[in-house]
């Protein structure tokens, strides 16, 4: 079983930035895929950004393309997602997610991932 526990988020002013973190346990951390993924009050959960830990490939949303950045730290079991430029439409739970390694178009779909956090609140004050 591997547990995944997102943290970082919070309340910041349009424009501006916030780190999103997400640390998993497992000692394969390496070989897994970790994704982020979304979900505003009303809408379905959305893919956002994601990164093979064991082979470098990352994908991204269209709507967060040039504004944010996911990266991993394998010694530390950490994914982090570095949010810019925010905007109003960003407000969201953050979901981190871990999935075995898979093929890099697997990324963006949420029925590669097997275990989720709990979420963590972004909001964006216009």
């Amino acid at each position: 079983q591997v547990q995944v526990v997102e943290s970082g988020g919070g309340l910041v002013q349009a424009g501006g930035s916030l780190r999103l973190s997400c640390a998993a346990s497992g000692r394969t951390f390496s070989s897994y895929d970790m994704g982020w993924f979304r979900q505003a009050p009303g809408k379905e959960r959305e893919f956002v950004a994601a990164i093979s830990c064991s082979l470098g490939a990352s994908a991204y949303a269209d709507s967060v393309k040039g504004r944010f950045t996911i990266s991993a730290d394998n010694a530390k079991n950490t994914v982090y997602l570095q949010m810019s430029s925010l905007k109003p439409e960003d407000t969201a739970v953050y979901y981190c997610a871990a999935a075995p390694l898979g093929l890099p178009r697997e990324l963006l779909h949420r029925r590669h991932y097997s275990y989720w956090g709990q979420g963590t609140q972004v909001t964006v004050s216009s």
